[in-house]
């Protein structure tokens, strides 16, 4: 018989068959958007994401204005940690932030002159890299800049990630200081052996001390954030880290699943592929999590997300109110989003860009007095249809059609009968429930919401290359 584990945060009788995990430990998106961002073209550049902007401000003056939000990167790492795959720089040189700082500022000066406004910010997030690399008086510098150009809403998120390497308490109260009232720790794991073959080790006692902190301080909310599939963890010891984040009672956890590759991220190269664990023990090592966390009185939010029941994410999904974007789920509405600093991904309109990937480049641009965009997207009709599909199923849980036939003037029973006829495997094992119409995935289907969601993107079934994404399980 097959072990299970039990989801307390939707449905006490849910049970979660481990040879279901092990069926869709298989690669697929993240749906942080749709289409995703391998899907961004050369051919978008500049001019079209000016455009974009204007697009935005004109939309202002006639009431047509969507809430903003805006993205901070800061690509700078003191040391390399293995397992990362994000657009980073290593150095010890914390000179080097001044010069990134000059660009940041005038790339935010280029957005206020093309939005002749100051548009209220709903969200705001620092991320990297490591933004603590940056000094305190750095990070206050571009929040002055930031200020300048921008008014935090009421209620606005204001959240940075913190390597917990580079923070003690006088930082933390420096940060809530400058407005920060969310806060980010990755942890990935607490055993000392899988930290040093990862190259990232920082005791359980020091992030406990952080969090205390934090806490007192008087911080809304805080994050850690996990990894499985790491070299040389075990099902045992990711146990351990799990019932050790317990104690720590965060009040959200992600709970992300190692992607190797190699070929495309260079700092993986140091792994030993030897070490990584082998597909039963993820499978065991995600089981374990969930049921842990799970017993521990988590809600599960959805797409390797958890939080607290008393969380605003744990509420918004209850009341239906989730939504997603390239930080993952969110409370607050349909943004568009402002991406600032190499490699930062953007959203305006039915437009997705990206800034250029090396400080060169980007240097480049913004000296010159234009947008560093170097690639991204003007969304199809196609596409704009099947974002609101997968976001629904993503977010809600649940495809009502007459809302799209309503907001695309389509047929979704015609539209979609492809797609449709897939899910009769999903049905089969109890994972969806077809609705006279809707689709509704049910309290076991919202583990396995991405491999669901695959079905109603067309770019992915069209050519089935999927190495390039993080496995689903």
């Amino acid at each position: 018989m097959d072990a299970i584990v039990k989801d307390r945060g939707a449905d006490a009788d849910t049970q979660l068959p481990v040879n279901l995990l092990s069926r869709f430990d298989v690669p697929g998106p993240r749906y942080t958007s749709y289409p995703t961002a391998d899907r961004f073209v050369e051919a978008f550049g500049e001019a079209d994401y000016l455009q974009a902007l204007q697009q935005r401000a004109q939309g202002a003056t006639v009431g047509g204005r969507k809430p903003l939000s805006v993205y901070v990167h800061i690509p700078f790492c003191e040391s390399v940690c293995y397992y990362c795959a994000c657009n980073k720089v290593i150095t010890k040189h914390h000179e080097r932030g001044a010069e990134y700082i000059e660009a940041l500022e005038a790339e935010i000066a280029l957005h206020s002159q093309a939005l002749d406004e100051h548009p209220p910010v709903s969200q705001l997030h620092f991320g990297g890299g490591s933004p603590t690399f940056l000094s305190d008086d750095e990070l206050r510098r571009v929040m002055t800049s930031l200020g300048a150009a921008f008014k935090l809403a009421p209620g606005a998120e204001v959240s940075i990630e913190v390597d917990p390497r580079t923070a003690n308490a006088e930082r933390l109260a420096a940060l809530k200081a400058m407005g920060f009232n969310r806060i980010s720790f990755g942890v990935q794991d607490l055993d000392p052996h899988v930290q040093k073959a990862v190259h990232r080790v920082q005791s359980f006692e020091s992030i406990q001390s952080l969090m205390i902190e934090a806490r007192a301080l008087g911080f809304e909310s805080i994050n850690v954030d996990l990894i499985y599939g790491l070299p040389l963890q075990t099902p045992e010891g990711f146990a351990q880290t799990i019932a050790q984040i317990g104690e720590l009672r965060p009040d959200r956890i992600a709970l992300y699943a190692y992607a190797h590759l190699p070929t495309r991220f260079k700092p993986q190269r140091r792994i030993d592929a030897g070490q990584l664990p082998p597909p039963e023990h993820r499978v065991a090592m995600l089981q374990g999590a969930i049921s842990g966390f799970l017993a521990q009185g988590y809600v599960y939010i959805g797409m390797d997300h958890f939080a607290l029941p008393e969380d605003s994410l744990a509420a918004a999904k209850r009341q239906g109110r989730l939504h997603r974007n390239f930080q993952g789920y969110s409370t607050h509405a349909d943004c568009d989003l402002i991406g600032l600093g190499v490699s930062s991904i953007g959203r305006m309109g039915a437009t997705y860009s990206q800034n250029a990937k090396t400080l060169p480049e980007y240097y480049d641009a913004v000296r010159q007095g234009r947008f560093p965009v170097v690639r991204g997207l003007a969304l199809t009709r196609d596409d704009l249809l099947r974002r609101a599909v997968i976001m629904a199923l993503m977010c809600q849980g649940r495809l009502e059609y007459e809302s799209v036939e309503l907001a695309h003037l389509i047929k979704v029973s015609e539209y979609f009968k492809s797609e449709l006829a897939q899910l009769t495997p999903f049905i089969e094992m109890g994972l969806v429930l077809m609705e006279p119409g809707a689709v509704q995935i049910t309290a076991q289907g919202w583990f396995f919401v991405r491999a669901i969601a695959m079905i109603f993107d067309k770019h992915l079934q069209a050519d089935r290359v999927r190495e390039k994404f993080s496995r689903i399980i």
